[in-house]
């Protein structure tokens, strides 16, 4: 849980950027990749990452620039980087002007449980990393390059000219 709304802001600086760079190595070829016959394509997985920050902390009483959550899938990754830059540059913006420490303690009615606006902003950045690991995986099935988030992928190893971590 966030305490501070400084802390929260360097932590979605970085996951923003991680994010980015994941969802502009994607094609539009890449965007109907799935796992299993039955599961989620990849463009699904970045639509949502896209439609969250909007659909989460306007739950918790914050109203951001960004798609809302009945808005189709558009069938291009360009726009659907640029739409969640849109939105997570909107979730930096208004968490910075309309939240302090405070505010991080107030609680909200989410999903069915009340969560402190401070535990809103952790499970947003949790929430946003579960669906990168899924799109890396995606990513490595449809040929694209992976970019590391947490570390060198292993790719960026070879770049490097050390060997990939096994």
């Amino acid at each position: 849980m966030f305490r501070k709304v400084e802390d929260f802001i360097k932590a979605w600086d970085y996951e923003q950027e991680a994010t980015l760079k994941l969802l502009n190595a994607l094609s539009d070829a890449s965007l109907g990749q799935k796992v299993t016959p039955d599961g989620r394509t990849m463009g699904f997985i970045a639509w949502h990452l896209a439609q969250t920050p909007p659909e989460m902390l306007g739950k918790a009483g914050l109203t951001l620039e960004g798609p809302a959550e009945d808005v189709a899938q558009p069938g291009s990754a360009a726009e659907i980087a640029r739409e969640y830059e849109k939105a997570s540059s909107s979730a930096r913006e208004k968490v910075s002007a309309d939240w302090n420490d405070e505010k991080l303690l107030e609680e909200d009615d989410l999903y069915g449980e009340r969560w402190k606006k401070g535990l809103t902003l952790f499970y947003l950045i949790a929430h946003q990393a579960h669906h990168r690991g899924q799109m890396t995986v995606l990513m490595r099935q449809a040929g694209l390059p992976v970019t590391g988030v947490y570390g060198p992928a292993k790719e960026e190893w070879a770049a490097m000219g050390a060997p990939a971590m096994p």
